[in-house]
């Protein structure tokens, strides 16, 4: 361990070298991170498993760490493409043990399209777990939060979500169904882009429904009824609307689809639109005055994420 703080720093003239100059970190396993400061290396291959202090660990300058691999894989019988953020080598070694590949040669150039692989690949039991990485990617959250670095602690936050969601043992299959749908829906609160496809999806899904069973054939007009006395008098009506008669005949037009925009839209900022809807449509607007705004809600905080600083 260190007694005393360390810097590590890459002051090299890269126009001499034909790779990029970067130092690299290929593991911190048992130092005591408090006392280290790495600046401008390459940690794609580093270990970060059996470090002291790594919430303490600073990160300066450019950082490059392991990407996920590009282009799109098949996963079963349904093509699948990673989300492009940066990973610890554990994740990267872990991914490539549960994927089955093969070894990659010690010295070899890695693969944009695969994983990287670890010197005790494929051994399960050498080969570090979602359980063993998730605490890796916290503390790393916790080091770039602490240097008011939001954006580049969003990745890490990401990586210990995944983990937590494929962790079999030290996380209940409860939390894991809501960390799966939290994925799903909005890339755990940071990929905006996801959110917002959904919320159009659910709009448009929103729109169609009301036009086929949610508006009325009809808008229902008022009629009063009432009685006059015999020998005259006081005359009393009530005012009262006809009842909603559910929708017949071509109900795709474009008046209809107005209304039926009208009503999403109002959804969407938590409003009632104050159309006149059938007994089904009432249901389709109670549910996308609840899914849509949540939806806006996941995109509005996953922008935040990127943003913040």
């Amino acid at each position: 361990m260190f007694e005393a703080p360390l810097a590590l720093t890459a002051i090299v003239d890269e126009s001499t070298l034909s790779g990029s100059g970067a130092v690299r970190v290929v593991s911190v396993q048992g130092v005591d991170a408090a006392h280290l400061v790495l600046t401008d290396t390459d940690l794609s291959d580093c270990l970060f498993s059996g470090a002291f202090h790594l919430d303490q660990l600073r990160l300066e300058g450019r950082t490059t760490l392991a990407s996920t691999p590009t282009g799109w894989h098949r996963r079963g019988i349904s093509p699948v493409r990673w989300t492009r953020r940066r990973t610890l080598a554990e994740e990267q070694h872990w991914r490539a043990q549960t994927a089955g590949q093969l070894s990659v040669p010690v010295g070899a150039p890695p693969e944009l399209g695969r994983w990287r692989t670890g010197l005790h690949h494929p051994d399960p039991v050498l080969t570090p777990d979602p359980d063993d990485i998730a605490p890796l990617y916290r503390q790393l959250r916790k080091a770039f939060e602490d240097g008011k670095n939001e954006p580049g602690a969003a990745g890490f936050c990401y990586g210990e979500c995944e983990m937590r969601r494929h962790d079999r043992s030290g996380t209940p299959k409860a939390e894991r169904r809501l960390l799966w749908a939290y994925w799903l829906l909005s890339g755990y609160g940071l990929r905006a882009g996801r959110a917002l496809g959904w919320l159009a999806a659910a709009m448009v899904a929103t729109v169609v429904l009301l036009m086929a069973f949610g508006l009325p054939m009809s808008s229902p007009k008022q009629k009063a009824t009432g009685t006059v006395p015999a020998g005259g008098g006081t005359v009393t009506f009530v005012i009262d609307k006809q009842d909603v008669k559910n929708p017949t005949g071509d109900r795709f037009t474009g008046k209809r689809f107005d209304k039926a925009l009208n009503v999403t839209l109002n959804s969407v900022v938590f409003r009632s639109s104050g159309q006149d809807l059938t007994t089904i449509g009432t249901y389709i607007e109670m549910t996308s005055r609840v899914l849509e705004p949540a939806l806006l809600a996941l995109a509005v905080l996953a922008i935040r994420g990127r943003i913040k600083r």
